[in-house]
């Protein structure tokens, strides 16, 4: 049974060993700093501490080891995919150190794991990179037919690594709300303009250039989120009982989001 959510304080200790784990004096001087999705480490926190199988070691390595694979894949995100006219010395660097960065992350990673000899653990997260990564391919050749595949290519990006890790601890049943859930957010995001390190979502569709009646058939960024909100409702009638804590945690933070929604709508 899932207990009560992790508590605010058990995060911020799990984010401050991260980011001294991540820390590096020189990448600091050059790049930005790296990104701590701050919703996937909730979620992540949850399902790790509430996993009665694993020890004190374990629950913090698998926290800490699965955010610095997303924060390895997010600082590859920031690598632009082709070169600039009259690149600076500046931008030719921060480009090639972001690349070198997400390398470093992810060793680190590795070398974490293997300190404690979870061989399954650094299997699930390889094949959830592999994944992402052949995700992301397709969205770079534009192997796309339509706004509905894009939006899928998007929602599993975003959710893969989480997915892989509550697949590992609990089997298939988190996945759903997990998947929905991290598309709204990041949707909600966008719309507030609060997701400044990467591409809008509907920016990026349009760029691609796939179907010319973009503007005919997109809905707008509301709708997207209204759509998302009732799937992610809909995921959590179907969670058994034994997760009803996990519910009361997604159910408190689609409270938070239609109150945020509210404010926006009432200020605008």
């Amino acid at each position: 049974m899932i207990s009560l959510y992790t508590s605010t304080t058990e995060i911020q200790q799990i984010r401050n060993l991260l980011e001294d784990k991540i820390h590096n004096e020189y990448l600091k001087r050059h790049i930005q700093k790296p990104i701590i999705h701050e919703g996937k480490l909730q979620i992540l926190a949850e399902l790790v501490f509430n996993c009665d199988s694993l020890t004190d070691i374990q629950t913090e390595r698998y926290i800490i080891t699965t955010m610095m694979v997303q924060i390895a894949l997010d600082t590859h995100d920031l690598v632009p995919v082709g070169n600039k006219e009259n690149e600076s010395k500046e931008e030719k660097l921060s480009k090639q150190l972001n690349v070198l960065a997400g390398d470093y992350y992810s060793g680190l990673y590795y070398y974490l794991l293997s300190e404690i000899e979870d061989v399954e653990l650094i299997h699930t997260l390889a094949i959830a990179i592999k994944n992402i990564n052949e995700c992301k391919m397709k969205l770079y050749y534009k192997e796309i037919e339509s706004f509905e595949v894009f939006m899928d290519v998007i929602k599993q990006i975003d959710s893969i690594l989480l997915v892989r890790v509550a697949q590992y601890l609990y089997g298939n049943e988190l996945n759903q709300v997990i998947t929905e859930w991290l598309l709204t957010e990041r949707l909600l995001f966008e719309k507030i303009g609060a997701a400044n390190d990467r591409i809008s979502t509907l920016v990026q569709w349009k760029e691609m250039n796939i179907e010319k009646t973009y503007t005919a058939r997109l809905v707008s960024i509301d709708s997207l989120i209204e759509q998302q909100i009732d799937k992610v409702g809909k995921a959590l009638t179907q969670l058994p009982d034994k997760f009803a804590a996990f519910q009361k945690l997604f159910r408190k933070k689609l409270e938070n989001m239609s109150l945020y929604q509210s404010s926006i709508v009432e200020e605008g």
